[in-house]
């Protein structure tokens, strides 16, 4: 055996002398007390560590009492006392006390022994204490007695109130049940020691509650004593329980508890009428749907065992003419109107009614029990009603040729009440806005007035009113649906504006254009048209239209030799007819254009990419072309407004070195002649000033001038300045100038157009034809000046062609 095993049997065997050393401190009677005759001790051989393997046993030297204490007792007291065999009364030995509460709980007296109390003790606290008493040697303060543990009980009292678990008790049973059922167990605890005497012995009993609950006393199971509790006599019950300790004896505490029960429902009720007979009033011009009246048959029971439903079971003279339905929120059965109601045709109804519960349970009840008849009664009361209309729509057809007064057809209507009052129809000038129909006042006939037009509207929709004559003047209408029936009126036309055009090189039998063809009218069996050019003695040489028998058709080229420089168009008359009877027809004059079609066949309509086309030149050339000529333009105008600036200033500078009168125009012409030598003959015929024309005449008379010499000028270059047509025109014009002051003198260089050479009219200028002042002498210094008055205070205008 290793020593390790041997250290263990020796632990072994000092528990288990401690455990016997422990158990015969308790047993009563002071077994363990002044004698000391049952308990082993170590000798002093043992104690002063002497050589191992002595183990002689010597009688046992310690002395105490039976250690126990009351729980509770304030008051300190002795408990006990120990004592060893080497205490001669001498006061030498010396005793210690250690361990669970030494010091607070428990003292010992150092020379005698005593174990007092220091406090008052709670078992529900702590039960027992374990302690080590010492005794040593006062002198040598050597041991005389080995350590030995005790333990000190406390004995418990009854000082603590039995206590319910789990509270407040709630709990729920089937109504009906059987005696003896468990309703519920309450369970209560006691703190004290229930191994010691009766503290903690419980036992429970009811308070309240009897007879319908008892109580087992020792479990505190709660059950049933009274048969067939009924839920609708008493819902919920209250029980109380008590508990006591010491088995009930007197002296013992107590507790209670309240147990709430309550009775779950059953269905063990059938539904029940309060009344055999329920009676309704309901108006002749209730809408379907109207609540009529509610029915309710009583159900003791609660939640899905009261649940009900309702049922009719119509008289044999009338059929489902009102309905039963049940209310999910109140259990009620709610009567409604399922058809009209007429009071001259039907005046009461009489009709069983039966509610029947959803769930039923025979365990309780028989089946015919679970449902309950009643009657129900209903009468019609009359109402003057307005006008009925025998049909609730009317719906007519008319040809939109029809002539005003043609009959539509007629409506009806009566007053179904017993004083049948007569009847005056209307239309309702709100939906017929046009005024096209008519309505006889007396019998109801429908006309047209004017004349109609499908195409303008296909349909009419019109109410007519229906009024009473008598009593309350009560009305009512009616819709009127009039469609207009389609007549070939419309001529066909070309879908749309076409362009067609045909590309230089075109082939012959190449198509130029696919066209399709439109018409208002709308035939039954739908359109078919016809497309063809206009007679003619002669065959077109150019084009001709394909009919493709399918409401298209396209044009065609009869040749391939179409260019720009032979002609740029070609108008080509197409017809369209419809197959309509009468059939009617249209003409459309198309204008074929001649392009010079792009690589991918496009050919430009208009605008400076058509005009480059046209000149066979290249569209980024001619926008370069066109920024070159505006830009000359710009630079063009520039210095004419330079020039003319400048001719303004020198004109000024000249007539003020003149030193002219103020009421002399400072725009004058100078025509003089330099002599050989340094004379210069000047003359100032005295012209009056004429009166300056207003300026909007003058803008229209030179805008005329303007127009006509660039009519003259188109025709000067093609006739030729020997045309007499062109001669006649430069006469005209001379004259013009001459008698019409308001005209510009056409002196300038810049006016004149192309004349030709050797042209015998000579000078266009009105100088020529004034009568001048007699020249005066060779002796006057003066230059000839003219004062042309005519155009006095005239702006100078260019003259753009």
């Amino acid at each position: 055996m290793s020593g390790e095993d041997r250290w263990w049997d020796l632990r072994k065997v000092l528990k288990a002398y401690l455990a016997a050393a422990v158990w015969l401190s308790l047993i009563p009677g002071g077994l363990l007390g002044e004698a000391g005759c049952c308990a082993g001790v170590l000798d002093k051989q043992h104690l002063t560590r002497g050589p191992a393997h002595v183990h002689k046993r010597l009688k046992r030297g310690w002395i105490w009492k039976q250690l126990f204490v009351p729980e509770e007792d304030p008051t300190p007291q002795v408990i006990g006392q120990l004592k060893s065999d080497y205490d001669r009364g001498n006061f030498t030995i010396k005793y210690i006390l250690s361990g669970e509460g030494a010091g607070e709980a428990f003292a010992i007296d150092e020379f005698t022994g005593e174990i007092r109390t220091l406090r008052k003790l709670d078992r529900e606290e702590k039960a027992f204490y374990i302690l080590q008493a010492e005794a040593i040697n006062r002198l040598s303060e050597e041991p005389v007695e080995p350590q030995s543990e005790f333990i000190i009980k406390v004995q418990d009292i009854n000082d603590n109130v039995p206590q319910f678990q789990n509270e407040p008790y709630v709990s729920s049973i089937p109504e009906m049940s059987p005696v003896g059922t468990t309703v519920a167990q309450v369970t209560a605890t006691d703190a004290d020691d229930p191994m010691y005497g009766n503290n903690a012995k419980l036992i429970y009993s009811i308070l309240q509650g009897e007879p319908y609950f008892s109580v087992e006393p020792k479990t505190g199971t709660i059950m049933t004593s009274w048969p067939n509790m009924d839920r609708e006599a008493r819902e919920e019950y209250l029980v109380v329980v008590q508990v006591k300790d010491m088995l009930g004896l007197s002296g013992g505490y107590s507790a209670t508890a309240t147990v709430t029960v309550s009775l779950s429902d059953v269905n063990d009720n059938g539904p029940i009428f309060q009344h055999h007979l329920y009676a309704f009033a309901v108006a002749e011009d209730a809408a379907v749907g109207t609540t009529v009246g509610r029915i309710m048959a009583l159900d003791g029971d609660a939640g899905i065992n009261a649940r009900m439903t309702y049922s009719l079971e119509d008289d044999l003279e009338e059929s489902s003419t009102f309905i039963i339905r049940t209310d999910p929120q109140t259990q009620e059965g709610v009567l409604l109107l399922a058809k009209p109601l007429d009071y001259e045709t039907k005046r009461r109804y009489v009709m069983a009614a039966e509610a029947v519960n959803e769930h039923v349970d025979l365990r309780f009840l028989p089946l015919d029990e679970f449902s309950d008849r009643t009657t129900l009664k209903v009468v019609v009361e009359d109402v003057d009603e307005p006008p009925v209309f025998q049909q609730q729509t009317y719906e007519w057809k008319i040809p939109e040729s029809a002539a005003p007064g043609t009959v539509l057809g007629s409506v009806s209507a009566r007053d179904t009440d017993i004083a049948d009052s007569p009847i005056r129809y209307a239309i309702d000038r709100r939906s017929d806005g046009a005024r096209a129909f008519r309505v006889d006042p007396d019998n109801g006939t429908v006309s047209v007035v004017k004349a109609l037009d499908r195409e303008d509207a296909d349909w009419h929709n019109v109410t007519v009113t229906a009024t009473e004559t008598m009593q309350l003047h009560l009305s009512s209408s009616v819709l009127v649906f009039i469609k207009v029936l389609d007549v070939n009126d419309n001529a066909p036309r070309l879908a749309r504006d076409y362009q067609p055009f045909i590309c230089e090189g075109a082939q012959a039998g190449e198509l130029v254009q696919l066209l399709s063809a439109v018409d208002p009218d709308d035939p039954s069996e739908g359109h078919h048209f016809y497309f063809s050019m206009v007679p003619e003695k002669h065959i077109n040489p150019n084009f001709t239209i394909r009919d493709n028998q399918d409401n298209t058709a396209g044009i065609v080229a009869r040749r391939s030799t179409f260019t720009r420089k032979d002609r740029t168009q070609y108008l080509l008359p197409v017809v369209v007819s419809d197959s309509g009877s009468p059939a009617l027809s249209s003409t459309s004059t198309l204008t074929v254009s001649v392009c010079s079609c792009q690589p991918a066949g496009h050919c430009p309509s208009s605008g400076v990419e058509a005009l480059a086309l046209s000149m066979g030149v290249s569209l980024q050339t001619l926008l370069g072309l066109l920024v070159s000529l505006v830009t000359l333009a710009v630079l063009s105008v520039l210095l004419l407004m330079l020039r003319r600036h400048r001719r303004k200033q020198q004109e000024a500078m000249e007539v003020k070195e003149l030193d002219l009168p103020e009421t002399v125009s400072q725009k004058v012409l100078y025509y003089g002649e330099h002599s050989r030598g340094t004379r210069v003959d000047f003359c100032q015929p005295t012209i009056p000033l004429r009166q300056h024309p207003k300026r909007r005449d003058r803008k229209l008379r030179r805008e005329e001038v303007r127009a006509s010499i660039r009519m003259s000028l188109r025709q000067s270059h093609l006739i030729g300045p020997e045309d007499e047509v062109f001669r006649q025109f430069i006469l005209d014009r001379l004259e013009e100038a001459d008698h019409d002051p308001e005209v510009h003198p056409y002196d300038r260089i810049r006016i004149y157009a192309y004349e030709g050479s050797g042209s015998p009219t000579g000078s266009l200028s009105s100088l020529d034809s004034c009568e001048l002042v007699p020249e005066p002498p060779a002796a006057v210094s003066k230059p000839c000046l003219v004062r042309l008055s005519p155009w006095y205070g005239g702006a100078e205008e260019d003259m753009v062609f």
